[in-house]
């Protein structure tokens, strides 16, 4: 089974300073039929206007994962981390039992454009904690690298749940397949470009829900890059 997500039919924020893109409900958009796929509970593409940014606030029991796209992003946090990150780089926050943080545009010129994902973690309560990565683009071109894991494997993210988070680019005409395991759920998000997956057409912003599908084909029409989420059995 695969069910497309179309980028028109996400949500939409526009607060003048942040223009948001949400794939399932936040905030004030809400959908009872998008309310997650799995443990993936929000995925949000954020446009911040230079010097604009989200202040000090918190958050609790989530695995925060942020993919920056282009522009920078200055994190500030209540257990002192901070620092600036940049295209192709990640942060990850586990909020845990609590934490507080900011994060902002430092740039009083650019516009910086990110992912934001939330994934619900498989325990509760843990000490909060942050990292941060730059990926390679050539270590994604034309695979699947490891951008968070369970383990932190290939130099990925650390987070606590069962879930593998992967980035791809793909050239035009290029094809990429991977299994999933069964009972395993994924969602697809198309980041720009435009492909197919196992048949099924997909544009930039666009996302699919998938299960009980035992190989991914990816085939690209254009130079696309993706974001694959793999993701353990939902919860009964």
């Amino acid at each position: 089974m695969i069910r497309r997500r179309p980028s028109s039919e996400r949500g939409h924020a526009d607060h003048g300073w942040l223009l948001a893109r949400h794939s399932f409900s936040f905030a004030d958009y809400h959908d009872p039929g998008e309310m997650g796929w799995g443990c993936l509970r929000v995925l949000n593409e954020d446009r911040i206007q230079p010097g604009r940014g989200f202040g000090m606030h918190g958050h609790r029991d989530m695995e925060v994962v942020t993919y920056l796209l282009a522009g920078s992003l200055e994190h500030r946090d209540s257990l002192g981390n901070g620092g600036v990150i940049g295209p192709g780089e990640v942060q990850r926050m586990s909020a845990g039992r609590g934490i507080l943080h900011s994060e902002f545009n430092p740039s009083l010129r650019d516009e910086t454009h990110l992912l934001q994902i939330w994934i619900e973690p498989a325990r509760r309560g843990t000490p909060a904690s942050y990292e941060q990565k730059a990926l390679s683009p050539a270590a994604r071109r034309g695979r699947l690298m490891p951008v968070a894991t369970p383990d932190g494997a290939e130099g990925s993210l650390s987070i606590g749940q069962d879930a593998h988070i992967h980035a791809a680019l793909l050239a035009p005409g290029e094809r990429l397949a991977t299994p999933l395991d069964p009972g395993r759920l994924a969602y697809v998000h198309v980041v720009s470009g435009a492909l197919s997956l196992n048949g099924v057409a997909l544009e930039g912003g666009d996302g699919a829900k998938v299960a009980e599908e035992g190989l991914l084909e990816f085939a690209a029409a254009e130079s696309s890059e993706i974001l694959l989420f793999d993701l353990p059995p939902a919860r009964v």
